[in-house]
């Protein structure tokens, strides 16, 4: 039988069930924050890729009035975690800039606004039976970059990760492979993705990147927006997806692909 053109591709329906069980929240007091320096702490020591420090897996950055950490949770279960920076001429602040600051700078000189995401980690423990969970990450990522109306997304990546960004954002090579990176002791890339021009595309092949505007503002709204911070956020990828379905019936026909082809 033909598979309804509505509905998402096996893949992304997989990733659709996982969001389910789903919750972001927001990293703001003490106790959550040492939770996320213990999954920081195992995703680092497994990969090698930070010097093992109190400082390395909780710094200031944290803190940055335009750094926003998160826990992904799943079934309750604290899986990963992530830090974006909404970077603007006029707040510099980015761990990208602290290892290829030209670059960064170009950007922002040209008026540009960018999201930077790092400080992604999962439980090894976990992601050996969720691969998944790099997806349900940096969700975090697209939805800040729709938000704040960026101009990129960085990835500040090692070299073995640069395909992946490439074939899922459609991301630019910034900087190519360098060795021996700031405090980072290890080979880093810079990537861009041009977020308005991958985005309705993007949500149309992976739908569970997408999200409901109040879902965004409960993410990352300032004290104007928000009286209070929610202690959890639940996805709406499912309920966008299904808003776009029903509001853009031609486009779906006539959807382009971006310059590479990209597939899942």
């Amino acid at each position: 039988m033909k598979r309804d053109a509505d509905r998402p591709n096996p893949f992304s329906e997989r990733l659709l069930e996982i969001l389910d069980h789903v919750e972001y929240r927001r990293v703001e007091t003490s106790e959550d924050m040492e939770d996320v320096a213990r999954i920081r702490f195992k995703a680092y020591q497994m990969a090698d890729i930070l010097p093992l420090k109190g400082s390395m897996l909780i710094d200031e950055v944290d803190f940055d009035s335009h750094a926003y950490v998160f826990g992904i949770y799943y079934d309750e279960r604290l899986i990963s975690t992530v830090r974006v920076h909404h970077v603007t001429p006029e707040h510099r602040v980015s761990s990208s800039a602290s290892v290829f600051g030209r670059e960064i700078d170009a950007f922002l000189d040209a008026g540009m606004s960018l999201i930077d995401p790092v400080r992604l980690a999962a439980d090894p423990e976990v992601l050996r039976d969720m691969p998944a969970i790099p997806y349900l990450t940096l969700r975090v990522a697209t939805m800040a970059s729709e938000h704040f109306d960026v101009d990129r997304c960085l990835s500040l990546v090692k070299p073995q990760h640069a395909a992946f960004y490439k074939r899922v954002f459609d991301a630019d090579t910034i900087v190519t492979p360098q060795k021996n990176c700031g405090s980072y002791k290890i080979d880093l890339t810079l990537l861009a993705a041009r977020v308005r021009d991958i985005r309705s595309w993007l949500y149309r092949r992976f739908p569970f990147f997408d999200s409901e505007p109040y879902e965004r503002r409960l993410m990352f709204g300032g004290p104007k927006e928000l009286p209070f911070t929610p202690l959890t956020v639940r996805p709406t990828a499912r309920r966008a997806h299904g808003a776009q379905m029903r509001l853009a019936p031609a486009a779906r026909v006539d959807a382009r692909l971006p310059r590479g082809g990209v597939r899942p």
